[in-house]
C-alpha cells in the first residue's frame, strides 16, 4: 500500500476542518509538538478525551518516524495515562526512535504540561515501515 498525504490527517492535516492542526518540530532526535486541547475534545466534563491524547502521542511519534525519513504505520500502541488532561491547558508532546530496523520501529512518547512539565501520559510503539 503506498501511502500519501492529502492534508486531511485528523491529527495533522491543515485541510481537516474537525482536526487537531498539530505541527511539529524535530532536533537531534527529538519530536516535540504544542498541544492545547479545546471542551469539543472533552470525555467527561472539562477533561480530555484518552483517545484523543492516545492520537496525540501516536502521531508525535509517526512524525519522529518520518523526520528520520521512514513511512511507518502503527502496529501497536501501548499508552499509560497518569493524570487529568484539562480542556485548554497547554501541553508538550515529544518523541523519539528508540530502536529501527527494515521491518520495525520502537518509539516513545509523551505528554507534559507546558507550565511545569509533568507527565499527563507516555506511550511506547511499535511501527511498521512502509515499502515504498
Amino acid at each position: 500500500m503506498k501511502l500519501e498525504d492529502d492534508n486531511y490527517c485528523f491529527a495533522c492535516g491543515r485541510d481537516n476542518h474537525c482536526g487537531l492542526k498539530l505541527s511539529f518540530n524535530y532536533s537531534n532526535g527529538r519530536l516535540t509538538t504544542e498541544f492545547i486541547p479545546s471542551k469539543i475534545y472533552q470525555g467527561y466534563k472539562d477533561i480530555t478525551h484518552g483517545g484523543v491524547i492516545t492520537t496525540v502521542l501516536d502521531e508525535a511519534m509517526i512524525q519522529a518516524a518520518i523526520a528520520e525519513g521512514i513511512m511507518p504505520v502503527t502496529a501497536e500502541i501501548n499508552v499509560r495515562f497518569k493524570m487529568p488532561l484539562m480542556a485548554n491547558e497547554k501541553t508538550i508532546a515529544e518523541a523519539e526512535i528508540i530502536k529501527k530496523s527494515s521491518r520495525l520501529v520502537e518509539a516513545r512518547s509523551r505528554l507534559l504540561k507546558a507550565s511545569n512539565g509533568t507527565i499527563i501520559a507516555e506511550a511506547y510503539a511499535k511501527l511498521i515501515p512502509s515499502k515504498q
